[in-house]
């Protein structure tokens, strides 16, 4: 899961961010206002873990603007101050929650379930074909037989599966499953579909991850198989 988290303090900061990474999120750190904005409207995130006090854009500035354009993704806000006329405004403005700080990262991260799953119907699993992924238990079958995925397939195939038929390039596989810092020639996105590939293959899962030539690859939905 892509989440972008935008936060002044950088103890706290460091803190949250190696909790969420611990649990397989894809973290996309910015510790101003102004630039949070920008990653905001330029990439897509699963959901926004947003700081109402910050220097530039502060949190609620930024959120109106994020609905103003249109963008409905999840956004969690968090602030030291816990007074209502605070929670009132960020709700009214389109907020998903609302987490006061101190706050344990055990609760942000079941926040950010819960967000996500509401803006998704309030599904848990995703399935195509033959292969179910159960994303908050972090399961995986495939015909029915339970598939051991390291953390980054996981990300990886869950990516794929939540567009079926769609083609992601490498550069946006890399980009949302390893984040920003990785070198973009890089081969790891091939060898982790190679690892997917070899593990659901035997099972039932032969032609459901198709590579595009020359762009990158797409979980094909189910009747493009022939």
């Amino acid at each position: 899961m892509n989440v972008l988290y935008v936060e002044d303090e950088a103890k706290i900061a460091n803190f949250v961010c190696i909790g969420l990474k611990e649990q397989g999120f894809v973290v996309d750190y910015c510790d101003n206002g102004n630039d949070g904005y920008d990653r905001a409207m330029d990439n897509q995130y699963d959901a926004i873990v947003l700081d109402i006090v910050l220097p530039g854009k502060d949190g609620l500035s930024i959120l109106k603007l994020l609905r103003k354009a249109g963008r409905n993704v999840p956004v969690i806000l968090l602030t030291a101050r816990n007074e209502l006329d605070d929670r009132i405004e960020g709700l009214h403005l389109g907020a998903d929650d609302y987490l006061a700080k101190p706050f344990f990262v055990e609760e942000l991260i079941a926040r950010i379930y819960a967000v996500v799953r509401r803006a998704d119907g309030g599904q848990n699993t995703i399935a195509v074909g033959p292969v179910k992924l159960d994303r908050i238990l972090r399961e995986v079958t495939c015909d029915r037989h339970a598939v051991e995925l390291t953390t980054r397939e996981f990300n990886l195939l869950e990516y794929l599966m939540r567009s079926p038929g769609r083609v992601l390039t490498r550069t946006q596989i890399l980009e949302h499953i390893w984040g920003y810092d990785f070198n973009p020639n890089t081969n790891v996105v091939d060898v982790c579909i190679q690892r997917i590939r070899k593990k659901i293959e035997p099972i039932g899962g032969t032609g459901w991850i198709e590579s595009v030539r020359g762009v990158g690859y797409r979980f094909r939905k189910p009747d493009s198989l022939s």
